[in-house]
């Protein structure tokens, strides 16, 4: 589903990523792990088009990222911090996002608050969110529509241990529906429970 060749990263004369060889199939969690520096949120924001490799290549869906697509459908992301709209409810939010494909409803937004655990707290303007109900309502973003592939750099920031259990099971349900996803993290809790394997990363290149 996911398809790196030679990729390498350039920018101002630094080396970001040095000559990536990798393939993501499908059903499954990939941990991709590393010290902070080495390259990881780099190759996520490769994989979803936000940046374009000096060389190499990516494939989506047998789909050349950069060239044949953009951006690659059916993808849901958290990449650094998610940005929301401060004075508009959660439920705002999610709904704006929603009406750029038009594949669900306000039931289906209301379901997923409900999934995350934000239903309470659905019409709540978000500057009133702790940073743990923020970070629900980033990964409500990244899976609301049940995407086919989720890319997900630290996805449980900011939430206690009840919550990254909790958005643990989410992520685990959406793999047994099918969804390909790739996850960074530095909790070695989160990458043993969740991924099937795991691609070790460091000063750019995977070793």
């Amino acid at each position: 589903m996911i398809e790196i060749k030679g990729v390498s990263l350039e920018i101002k004369k630094k080396k970001i990523l040095s000559d990536i060889n990798a393939g993501f199939g499908d059903g499954q969690i990939h941990g991709l792990v590393g010290r902070n520096g080495c390259g990881k949120t780099m190759l996520m924001k490769c994989i979803c088009g936000f940046i374009h490799p000096t060389s190499g290549s990516i494939r989506v869906n047998e789909k050349l990222v950069g060239k044949e697509i953009d951006f690659p459908q059916k993808l849901g992301v958290i990449i650094e911090t998610p940005n929301f709209i401060p004075y508009f409810s959660g439920y705002h939010n999610l709904k704006i996002l929603s009406d750029y494909r038009h594949c669900i409803g306000k039931k289906e937004i209301y379901n997923v608050l409900e999934t995350v655990g934000l239903a309470d707290v659905a019409k709540m303007a978000v500057r009133k969110y702790s940073l743990g109900m923020r970070q629900r309502l980033a990964i409500a973003q990244a899976v609301m529509e049940e995407p086919e592939i989720l890319v997900l750099d630290e996805p449980f920031n900011g939430l206690d241990r009840e919550g990254v259990s909790e958005m643990r099971k989410v992520l685990l349900q959406l793999r047994d529906k099918g969804s390909n996803i790739v996850l960074s993290s530095h909790n070695e809790e989160d990458i043993g429970i969740l991924c099937s394997d795991v691609l070790h990363m460091e000063n750019g290149k995977l070793i």
